[in-house]
């Protein structure tokens, strides 16, 4: 491409190597429809203005119109000598309506209009991401109230704790992804600042409608410092951040699905749709949707730490670092929006093995904790319940056998406070103990499930 060719070739006089024009090519190429309506809104602004013949406005408005038809046909082929989206969006209009396109660049820097369009599709991006997650919580929402009263083993440290309810753990990851959820909604809100009308770095000298440009395209307000708007990519920063923490959620619970779908847990089996096979081993079916939704944390931390990274060194205002913006958070996006609604088609899909789940609920002396709280309900101290139970579980490991298959009188001689009641504890009594908000009660659980629901609706 010659000098002159180029939207900035008037200070140059030999052409680009081809290793340069390679190497500082645009990678922004999907962004066409947020460019173009940007384009509209400011030529539309200039016309009115009267910084442009309004004539000259209305035929960059038609045209502009032509040429999104084209891309969305996709008769506009990518010329890497056209650098980047917009000057190909450019070149495709001054072929159609000739000189008065060369109109359109008037009081605009490629500088905020790259951060008009980063802009646009960060912001639209928040809104698919919300989206998606919404679905996936109102998905777990419903599953939560199906096995509001099955109840499974709760664990720390990998170790069988207390029972639960399977719709009380489900519940959980919906609360994880409601925060997520509102940081996508809290990142749209600073997203949502128009930096058209700041140049290159200093503002325009005309008498822009910059209100106008916002309102036309959905902002909120308008950037209050032009160098500010043209070198800040926080909100990319953000945007990835978002990203990164709600598919290190995701990988949370796809690493239960996997431990859950092993035969040492076999809490689940998996659906043929979700699951793959080995090429050597007839018998394997393989968690592999779940594995690499767990993989792919990493590329989204890497995401992040590459847009985090980049900014970390760069004077003001723009620099052609910010370039790289784009990668981060297109790639974060591809990400995760994909992995959140494959999740919302798999998790209804699971068919778990409720009554193994029963059983080792009250297993591996789960109710320990239920029965040191009868004895503090008898009047003893927790510390001293803590330690008398401690003696009942060593006693009950020496005869190779769960704590309610110990005979009365072994519960006696611990504590004289012990009645024949305490064999009555199970799974069930210990669930309904827990009747308080945010405890594993069925019927807190069916609560917890509505009120999530209505956060999201």
């Amino acid at each position: 491409m010659s000098a002159e060719g180029r939207t900035w070739g008037g200070r140059f006089t030999g052409g680009m190597h081809e290793l340069t024009r390679e190497y500082t090519a645009g990678m922004d190429r999907d962004l066409w429809e947020f460019d173009i309506a940007g384009s509209i809104a400011h030529a539309r602004m200039l016309g009115r203005q009267g910084i442009i013949p309004a004539a000259d406005a209305d035929a960059i408005i038609a045209g502009l119109e032509t040429v999104r038809e084209k891309f969305r046909r996709g008769e506009i082929p990518w010329n890497p000598e056209l650098e980047d989206i917009h000057t190909h969006i450019e070149a495709a209009l001054r072929d159609l309506i000739g000189d008065p396109a060369g109109r359109l660049h008037t009081a605009r820097s490629r500088n905020d209009q790259v951060a008009l369009v980063n802009r646009m599709a960060v912001r639209a991006l928040c809104d698919d991401a919300a989206a998606a997650l919404r679905e996936l919580i109102l998905v777990i929402c419903e599953l939560a109230e199906r096995h509001a009263a099955d109840p499974m083993p709760g664990y720390t440290h990998v170790q069988r704790a207390q029972p639960i309810t399977l719709g009380h753990h489900l519940l959980a990851y919906g609360e994880m992804l409601l925060r997520d959820r509102d940081r996508f909604l809290d990142c749209r809100r600073r997203v949502n600042v128009m930096p058209l009308g700041s140049g290159a770095l200093a503002g325009a000298p005309y008498p822009l409608d910059r209100e106008m440009v916002a309102r036309e395209l959905g902002f909120d307000a308008i950037s209050r410092n032009s160098i500010d708007a043209t070198a800040d990519r926080d909100f990319v920063a953000e945007f990835c951040f978002a990203c990164a923490m709600t598919q290190v959620h995701i990988s949370r619970l796809a690493e239960e699905i996997i431990l859950w779908a092993s035969s040492e847990y076999a809490f689940v089996r998996l659906p043929d749709a979700f699951a793959t096979g080995s090429s050597i081993m007839p018998q394997k079916k393989n968690a592999d949707v779940a594995e690499l939704a767990r993989g792919r944390a990493g590329r989204l931390i890497g995401e992040l730490t590459g847009i985090l990274a980049t900014l970390k060194g760069l004077p003001l205002a723009y620099n052609r670092d910010l370039q790289e913006d784009k990668a981060y958070y297109l790639a974060a996006g591809r990400t995760l929006i994909p992995t959140l609604q494959v999740f919302a088609a798999m998790l209804p899909a699971l068919q778990f093995d409720l009554a193994r789940m029963h059983e080792a609920a009250g297993q591996g002396y789960a109710l320990a904790t239920d029965i040191a709280d009868y004895l503090v309900k008898k009047g003893m101290p927790f510390r001293q319940a803590h330690a008398v139970v401690g003696g009942l579980v060593r006693e009950a490991e020496s005869r190779g056998c769960e704590l309610n298959e110990l005979p009365f009188e072994v519960y006696r001689a611990a504590s004289p406070l012990f009645e024949p009641d305490v064999l009555a504890i199970t799974v069930e009594s210990a669930l309904d103990a827990r009747d308080i908000p945010g405890g594993t009660a069925p019927r807190r659980v069916r609560e917890a499930a509505r009120e999530l629901r209505t956060l999201v609706s």
